[in-house]
């Protein structure tokens, strides 16, 4: 099975979250669409036709690829 690169992950989260606000502060139509396609990226990415299973996924993977590689100038913080 591929693993996803956990910066592209890590992108499409804080994208995905990023509208999700967005959108329930403000409906729009762009924002909308914009969220679906973003939905639809994570889940291909992360191999499932559900986001929210998508988004679990991801978060698993997350802290997995930080263990992985600690040191390393591809791992990324959780929190910082």
């Amino acid at each position: 099975m591929l693993v996803p690169d956990p910066k592209a992950v890590r992108t499409l989260l804080t994208r995905y979250a990023s509208l999700r606000i967005a959108q329930a502060e403000r409906e729009s139509p762009a924002t909308a669409r914009e969220l679906e396609d973003v939905s639809y990226t994570l889940c291909v990415m992360m191999g499932t036709t559900d986001v929210r299973e998508a988004v679990a996924r991801a978060d698993a993977l997350l802290p997995a690829a930080a263990v992985a590689d600690p040191d390393g100038e591809d791992s990324l913080p959780l929190a910082g």
